[in-house]
């Protein structure tokens, strides 16, 4: 064979060759752009969920992978408790500038002052709560689709969800109701006031992100690294002492030495003691620990085994 038809046949065994050799952290980049691309031509009015946690970090970066130097074919959302921690809304904002896209927030305060949220007391946790804010602002803006974060080894619930996750028209999650998904095959399609969360990085573990992390050399909120915090011991976590958590008759403040592994309501997020102030060293911790990072940090997700999947039966995320 040659001419044309050997250099084709060259090229094809070269690619071949390539794919043969593809890392672990290669494939489940392709995996995730490819799912991101997907959403792209398939959804009408789609949106990427971006908190400033670590695994919308990594969504960022896969979505300049997949689209840049284009914009994004999506707007970023962010519901906002009001009780998120500082640091991470100011990455939020920080990120948001470097990138040049178009951020919406949908704020739980407005869900409060109109009367859809009612809290118990001020100081209650707000995360639950992110269900009807969430909801609100995909029937605002008509999304048909909500590109998240969430990954199988969180939670057995999340464990459930297909990359591809219908919602019924009142935002609800039916675990019995799914659609297969064969050959990495995606049934996208929904009827109005319906819709799709999708979730990119579904197949990734905790060390997936982080390693990732460190490839890519992400910046991170200053939170997920271990610094001193005053904090309290209540029930099997720490809680970070704030002007919302205040130590209980019993209970004793202690500044130790902290850092974050997931973000979210300052009420319910539990630090964990750690001396890891590196990526390097955040990556060491994070491959010897046994307990899943919503299991050691989110007090919200131990009220029942079932927490989660009640919570994302309602809209959550």
């Amino acid at each position: 064979m040659s001419g044309p038809a050997a250099v084709r046949k060259e090229k094809f065994l070269v690619e071949e060759e390539r794919l043969h050799h593809l890392s672990h952290l290669e494939v489940l980049e392709s995996e995730s752009i490819h799912i991101l691309r997907e959403v792209a031509a398939e959804c009408k009015n789609p949106a990427l969920l971006f908190s400033g946690g670590k695994d919308s970090i990594v969504l960022l970066r896969l979505a300049e992978k997949a689209f840049r130097p284009a914009r994004f074919p999506f707007p970023l959302l962010h519901i906002d408790t009001g009780h998120n921690f500082p640091e991470v809304i100011a990455f939020r904002d920080h990120r948001i500038e470097q990138l040049g896209e178009r951020l919406i927030v949908g704020s739980v305060e407005d869900s409060i002052r109109a009367g859809r949220v009612v809290l118990k007391s001020e100081t209650e946790s707000r995360n639950v709560h992110q269900s009807v804010t969430l909801l609100d602002t995909i029937a605002e803006y008509g999304f048909d689709a909500c590109i998240g974060g969430a990954r199988r080894d969180e939670e057995k619930a999340r464990a459930k969800e297909r990359i591809f996750s219908f919602r019924d028209e009142f935002g609800q999650w039916d675990p019995k109701n799914q659609r297969p998904e064969l050959w990495d095959l995606y049934n996208t399609k929904v009827h109005p006031g319906e819709h799709m969360r999708v979730f990119p990085i579904s197949n990734w573990t905790e060390l997936d992100v982080w390693q990732y992390i460190a490839q890519e050399q992400l910046e991170i909120p200053v939170i997920y690294r271990a610094h001193r915090r005053e904090v309290i011991r209540r029930g099997s976590g720490l809680l970070p002492v704030t002007h919302l958590v205040q130590p209980q008759p019993g209970e004793k403040a202690e500044n130790i030495m902290v850092r974050f592994r997931t973000v979210g309501d300052m009420t319910c997020t539990c630090p964990v003691e750690s001396d890891a102030v590196t990526v390097e060293q955040i990556i060491a911790e994070t491959a010897v620990t046994r307990i899943t990072e919503r299991g050691a940090t989110r007090m919200d997700d131990q009220t029942s085994e079932a927490s989660m999947e009640l919570r994302k039966k309602e809209g959550y995320f």
